[in-house]
């Protein structure tokens, strides 16, 4: 069984926005609400309604936290919002929404929106906001000014008004600013919007500064910050309980997620089945590239793909699959590998199947390193396999080695006669040997696997390093955790050279090859 390598918030934290809002798309990262704390969230739920258009569960818990009320003064709580959010789930409605609350609700507002570059600013404000506006019942409120450079929408009773801004070291400059909202932060590539909207935001007493968008690529370098600055600030709330001034929001699939199943998707998009159907993101993932719907749907940076590595042969591993494939209890090895910064800690098998091909599983993976020596333990007992691999001193599994034989899962006496789920310490040559062996079977399809995610995911980013004129792999330069790679590789070379040592009649290189 693999796990995640995602962080969660508490339960109750998804129990609650389900009881709340009925809201059964949770963000992975998100600021929870608090209930003695007023909120102008319904409000803004009010005027989206004006406009014509019904609010989402997941929009009105964006809202109600992020204009949260702080009781002791009166004013907003976060000064600051940030919204990671897939496409075509509501988002530009959502800031509309709030523009249009903020224009009525005080006098003389000045509101700025910015969204890839002045183009693209007017064109949205044009033709999406004042669209929206004019077709609905607020329609007599607010009037638009189109002179070039003086873009807005202004509300006749309040004078406040909805602007644009370009994506520039002047942008944003003059004038004290109430509302600053940066859209599709993935197309800025520094943070010049932010400073400039921050220092005319100082001596207003309920300015916000918001930003949103889904996901971006490597260049993205201010949404990227962004994003982990947030999920560092929600993972520390959860765990001291002190709230800060920023509320953050992210929707998100991590990459353990099969991005053509549907639970992925219900996991993800918190519109779908509201005004998102299934048969609009099939349609999206049929026609769109892997990398760019995992950018726009899931909410995944889009990396740039690395050339593989010649000495692994990755693109055989999905030719191998066999949703079927078991592996055969006594007929099989067990190997432990740790990841290079000892985060998680994989176990894998070899088995061989009665076709003679040997079945390749990662049976269990977890964070740390403390529960692998009971777990290694009861698989020995439950499968007795003929043997129990681990890497050699200098390897980070190999820390593991004195807690396994004072388990009982010890070194042979005589290592040309070993009894069955002894220990086998992996030496160099051994391990060279055994990455030459697992890429053979690779290619010459000699082995089989069930597609698991954490295994498949270390297989694409392998990298290897030169040991003399042989290679092995290498933890460093990998890019992902390649630890569940190791240990079915090291499973693989325990069952055939150690396999034979063992008493029985068992013999798995003859049926091997």
């Amino acid at each position: 069984m693999t796990t995640s390598t995602i962080w969660r918030p508490p339960t109750e934290f998804a129990e609650d926005l389900r009881e709340r809002y009925g809201l059964t798309c949770p963000p992975v990262w998100g600021t929870p609400r608090r209930p003695e704390f007023p909120t102008l969230g319904g409000k803004v739920a009010k005027v989206m309604e004006g406009l014509g258009y019904t609010p989402m569960p997941w929009q009105r818990y964006v809202w109600d936290v992020a204009l949260e009320l702080d009781p002791a003064t009166g004013l907003f709580w976060y000064r600051h919002v940030g919204l990671s959010v897939p496409r075509q789930q509501g988002k530009t409605q959502s800031l509309l929404a709030l523009m249009v609350h903020r224009s009525q609700a005080y006098k003389r507002q000045r509101i700025v929106y910015a969204a890839q570059n002045r183009t693209m600013a007017r064109e949205r404000l044009e033709d999406e906001f004042w669209a929206t506006i004019e077709v609905s019942r607020l329609a007599r409120r607010f009037t638009i000014r189109k002179a070039n450079g003086r873009e807005a929408i202004i509300s006749r009773a309040t004078r406040s008004r909805i602007g644009i801004t370009a994506n520039t070291e002047s942008a944003g400059h003059g004038p004290v600013l109430d509302l600053g909202l940066m859209d599709e932060l993935f197309a800025h590539v520094d943070d010049r919007l932010e400073q400039a909207f921050s220092p005319a935001m100082l001596t207003r007493r309920t300015s916000q500064l918001w930003w949103a968008s889904a996901g971006g690529t490597e260049k993205s370098v201010p949404l990227n910050n962004k994003r982990t600055a947030g999920r560092a600030l929600i993972e520390e709330l959860w765990k001291s309980g002190v709230f800060p001034r920023t509320a953050y929001f992210e929707w998100f699939a991590p990459d353990h997620l099969d991005r053509a199943d549907p639970a992925t998707w219900y996991a993800t998009l918190p519109a779908l089945g509201h005004t998102v159907t299934e048969d609009v993101i099939q349609h999206e993932l049929d026609t769109m590239g892997p990398e760019e719907f995992d950018r726009a749907y899931l909410n995944r940076t889009r990396r740039k793909t690395p050339p593989p590595d010649p000495n692994v042969p990755a693109a055989s591993w999905p030719g191998l699959e066999d949703p079927e494939s078991m592996p055969r209890p006594r007929e099989l090895a067990i190997a432990v590998d740790v990841s290079q910064d000892r985060a998680y800690s994989s176990i894998g098998v070899a088995s061989l199947r009665e076709d003679g091909l040997v079945h390749l599983e990662l049976v269990d993976r977890r964070p740390g390193t403390d529960w692998v020596v009971p777990a290694v333990s009861r698989l020995r007992r439950l499968w007795q396999p003929v043997a129990v691999a681990i890497g050699s001193t200098g390897t980070p599994a190999a820390s593991l080695i004195d807690e396994l034989t004072e388990a009982g899962i010890k070194v042979p006496k005589d290592k040309d006669k070993p009894q069955r789920g002894d220990l086998v310490i992996v030496r160099t040559n051994d391990v060279v040997e055994a990455c030459g062996q697992i890429a053979d079977a690779m290619t010459q399809a000699t082995a089989r696997h069930r597609d698991q995610t954490d295994l498949t995911a270390a297989v694409t980013g392998a990298r290897s390093r030169r040991v003399g004129d042989a290679w092995v792999l290498d933890r460093t330069t990998s890019l992902t955790d390649v630890s569940p790679f190791v240990a079915v590789t090291l499973a693989r070379w325990a069952l055939l050279s150690r396999g034979p040592l063992v008493q029985d009649d068992y013999d798995p290189v003859a049926n091997v090859w």
